[in-house]
């Protein structure tokens, strides 16, 4: 019986065609380049219902520690347990700031003034590195949804990002970010819900997977 995953041989003429193709896109690729600026300072917001905002915001700060870059995190709904992350990022000393000042999911704390005053503090701590030019990267995790929540103005955040040095990256993630955020942001992810195991399997969150 023939191996049905044996691939078909590759002829020249789609070999040419492949070759034509990839010469057109760089073309259109080093023209793209040459247009671009070195660098800026980008103001980046990962949103939408989906799982992984935090998760691919802390990739970035790692890639960025491994640059020798100092970067500050501050959390603003997580904060009534110690985040593995926080464990993890622990070993790069003072180039690394880690605040989690949150009071913990708002229908756990059922406190809205207690709620308000935790977010106004993370902001006022938070504010104090987007400022710093010594800060390459600052992470403002889950502040969306203190936004949302009415914890924090939009007023107030845009106008702390109108602070940022010119080679400052910010980036805001949490769940139903506010359009006039997404209109200032240079870089914008939806993170789209297909699939969730709590929802869907009623399996609980794990360690390691979700926190």
């Amino acid at each position: 019986m023939e191996n049905q995953n044996q691939t078909s041989p590759i002829s020249s003429s789609d070999t040419d065609a492949h070759r034509q193709r990839m010469a057109r896109r760089k073309e259109i690729q080093d023209k793209r380049m040459a247009e671009t600026t070195a660098e800026k300072g980008l103001v980046i917001v990962h949103t939408g219902p989906g799982k992984g905002k935090t998760t691919a915001a802390l990739g970035m700060v790692l890639r960025s520690l491994g640059h020798g870059y100092r970067v500050a995190i501050v959390q603003f709904i997580k904060g009534a347990w110690e985040p593995a992350e926080k464990n993890a990022f622990a070993h790069w000393g003072d180039q690394l700031a880690f605040h989690a000042m949150g009071e913990g999911f708002s229908w756990v704390t059922q406190d809205r003034a207690r709620d308000t005053t935790s977010a106004q503090k993370a902001w006022a701590a938070a504010l104090g590195y987007v400022a710093n030019p010594d800060y390459r990267l600052v992470l403002l995790d889950e502040i969306n949804v203190a936004l949302r929540h009415g914890y924090l103005t939009v007023d107030q955040v845009l106008d702390g990002l109108a602070r940022k040095p010119a080679l400052t990256h910010v980036i805001l993630t949490g769940r139903g970010a506010p359009a006039a955020l997404i209109d200032r942001a240079d870089l914008v992810t939806e993170m789209t819900l297909v699939k969730h195991p709590l929802k869907d399997q009623r399996i609980r969150a794990q360690p390691g997977i979700e926190y």
